[in-house]
């Protein structure tokens, strides 16, 4: 199994993701969508980057769980209650994606939403993650 990143120089620079992934081989795993619920199913944290936090936590739980590992992601989409929120703290978010999930970049997409199933939910993360 591989994975292959393509970012192509007639495209913008991508940072904090990937233009194209390929992959090659091995088993794909669909990771449903993850928001910062704790083992009791209640949302934690207030702000976006602490919910992000803990909804990426959860995603890799997941994945970890079904045998893959952060570098094995090949697409992730991420649904916000707040673009311009998520905008303003895209450093932030950043750190805390490298530091659980390394810089090994999926393919990405952000998108903007009135809600998700839990009021509370500012974030919800979800992917597919192509495992050997």
């Amino acid at each position: 199994m591989s994975l292959e990143r393509v970012n192509p120089v007639q495209l913008s620079p991508a940072t904090g993701f990937s233009h194209a992934v390929v992959a090659t081989g091995g088993r794909l795993v669909m990771l449903a969508g993850q928001t910062a619920l704790d083992s009791e199913g209640k949302v934690v944290g207030e702000t976006l980057p602490v919910q992000f936090e803990t909804a990426l936590g959860n995603l890799l739980a997941a994945l970890v769980a079904a045998g893959g590992a952060p570098g094995d992601l090949a697409r992730v989409t991420v649904y916000t209650t707040d673009v311009a929120d998520y905008r303003a703290h895209a450093a932030e978010l950043g750190l805390i994606w490298r530091r659980l999930a390394g810089r090994d970049y999926p393919a990405m997409a952000v998108i903007g939403v009135v809600r998700l199933w839990d009021v509370q939910a500012l974030v919800e993360l979800d992917g597919i993650a192509v495992l050997p």
